[in-house]
């Protein structure tokens, strides 16, 4: 018999799963997006929802579709594949780029303002990494306790302080909405489109998966159809808090610059108007939702990342690798935020177009009868196109690149890849229907019916 939770337990694994996926990046990079887009914001927000919320709803289901585990659903298209795309994802949403990236805004907004340090930037930073990373370290030990230190207790208090900064900003405005920066003048569903990556809460989504299965198998849900119906609501639950937390983000963003001017960065356009909106008590606010947001990302993260590897080298155990990245996540955080991104960027180019491409796959898995060579050409496709979109973004001859791949459509707005992917797709099917491929189909509960 199926265990039944009441609602409240339900709605506290979705703060749960809010908690996981709302970090730093959530709260800074639609702001930046709302000053630089003007009165364009909600063409280019439209297109930032779509990577940066939408698509994490659909990657959650994509994730319960295809096996529940990111190496499962990457396994339809090759076993070496699916080794390579997760052990990159899980190390970038881990030590490479997410914790110490997270570890940096928290520094850069709530305490370098506080301390106003000048000098010794550096030594500030080793110490408050340490005990951030540490504190870190304590709320991982043990999953099971997930729910209840995020769901009930962490997620609403941030989102609290949250609510009154966002009413603040609606009652009295900061000003109005300006005109669009010359980024945003062409091109702005595409540009919103592409700067949805950088929350980076879709690959999440796929990283999650695990962690989450686990720290609910403590309530007694332990079939894999319970576990899926679960996570798409706690899912729903999350996309709701996304979706609000963005646009009221790019309303701040996009109505401050009468009061701030324009920032080199979302954290500093953040910061600035709380500021502005709240006063001195608006730096404290802000500094304690950016310190608990940053916490509730990087528990998940190093958690996840931790029973990740744990699973594929048992022989080293989860708190063994928990603290091995931890350490490996302070050294990279001591770079510097500017590197952390500069060093981040390409490895989202290419994972992104990765990951929408194995979701559209596994939502049209049916109509193709899940022939492998459509799932193979596909990602070829895509692959090729992301891999010189990564390459340009990391100045490896940009100019070479362009022209000779720009008669691609969509090539110049990063979205090349789309075409390549259709085109890949085209090719698996007459494979698929030349070769007369198995057919592996998956029904409504997820599973897969191999016929022949």
């Amino acid at each position: 018999m199926e265990k039944t939770l009441p609602f409240s337990q339900v709605l506290a694994i979705g703060f749960m799963l809010f908690a996981m996926f709302l970090g730093a990046g959530n709260v800074i990079f639609a702001p930046m997006v709302g000053q630089q887009a003007g009165t364009n914001t909600w063409i280019a927000m439209s297109g930032f929802l779509i990577t940066g919320v939408g698509l994490v709803l659909l990657a959650i289901i994509a994730l319960t579709r295809g096996g529940g585990t990111v190496e499962r659903l990457a396994g339809r298209v090759h076993p070496l594949f699916a080794m390579i795309f997760s052990i990159l994802l899980f190390l970038t949403l881990g030590p490479i780029y997410v914790i110490p990236r997270t570890t940096s805004v928290v520094y850069e907004i709530a305490i370098n303002p506080l301390v106003q340090a000048k000098e010794n930037t550096s030594l500030y930073l080793l110490i408050f990494s340490s005990l951030f990373i540490l504190l870190t370290i304590c709320l991982s030990w043990n999953t099971t306790k997930f729910v209840d230190r995020l769901g009930k207790i962490i997620t609403p208090i941030f989102g609290i302080l949250l609510l009154i900064l966002i009413v603040k900003s609606i009652i009295t405005p900061m000003g109005k909405i300006g005109a669009p920066q010359e980024n945003y003048t062409t091109g702005i569903f595409l540009k919103g489109f592409t700067q949805g990556y950088y929350t980076m809460d879709v690959l999440a989504a796929f990283v999650f998966g695990g962690i989450f299965i686990k720290s609910i198998s403590s309530l007694g849900i332990k079939s894999e159809k319970q576990v899926s119906k679960l996570f798409i609501k706690a899912g729903l639950i999350t996309i709701i808090g996304l979706i609000a937390l963005q646009i009221s983000m790019a309303w701040i963003g996009a109505s401050s610059v009468d009061a701030i001017g324009y920032k080199d960065n979302g954290g500093e356009v953040l910061a600035q108007s709380a500021k502005a909106l709240l006063g001195q008590m608006g730096i404290y606010i802000i500094g304690t939702v950016i310190f608990l947001t940053g916490i509730t990302t990087n528990v998940a993260c190093l958690a996840a990342v931790s029973e990740y590897f744990e699973r594929i080298v048992p022989s080293i155990s989860y708190k063994k690798w928990l603290i091995l990245f931890s350490l490996l996540s302070m050294i990279i955080t001591n770079f510097g935020l500017n590197k952390i991104l500069t060093m981040a960027s390409p490895i989202l180019l290419l994972l992104y177009p990765l990951a929408i491409a194995m979701i559209a796959l596994i939502f049209t898995n049916n109509l193709f009868n899940g022939g492998r060579s459509v799932y193979i050409s596909t990602i070829i496709g895509v692959g090729v196109v992301a891999v010189l979109d990564a390459l340009k973004d990391a100045k490896v001859f940009p100019e070479a690149i362009n022209h000779i791949f720009g008669f691609i459509p969509l090539f110049e707005n990063g979205a090349g890849w789309i075409t390549t992917g259709l085109i890949g797709f085209i090719i698996g099917l007459i494979v698929t229907k030349t070769r007369k491929e198995p057919t592996t189909l998956i029904n409504m509960a997820g599973q897969e019916v191999n016929k022949m």
